[in-house]
């Protein structure tokens, strides 16, 4: 099983820049494979982050859901990547 992580980004963001690379960190951790991600630029991707409610940045979705509307901790974040990529979740 995998998950698609997409990490909705502003440029010149900090914020997001940090967001990033837990993300990256998290995934290269939690193993090849187990976590696609892309960063998606709001000003060239509006459309789509407008679609799933995102209003400012950082914001985090998982599998096309809304997840993360700021800067979740790394704790957090890892917490939901694991529970999500558990045996028999439905999230």
């Amino acid at each position: 099983m995998s998950i698609e992580v997409e990490v909705f980004a502003s440029p010149g963001c900090s914020k997001c820049s940090h967001a990033k690379e837990v993300l990256r960190r998290l995934a290269e951790e939690l193993g090849a494979g187990q976590v696609h991600w892309r960063e998606v630029n709001i000003l060239e991707e509006m459309d789509h982050a407008v679609a799933l409610g995102v209003m400012s940045t950082p914001a985090i979705a998982i599998d096309g859901e809304l997840v993360f509307t700021g800067l979740p901790s790394r704790g957090r974040l890892e917490q939901e990547l694991r529970r999500r990529l558990a045996p028999g979740d439905t999230a």
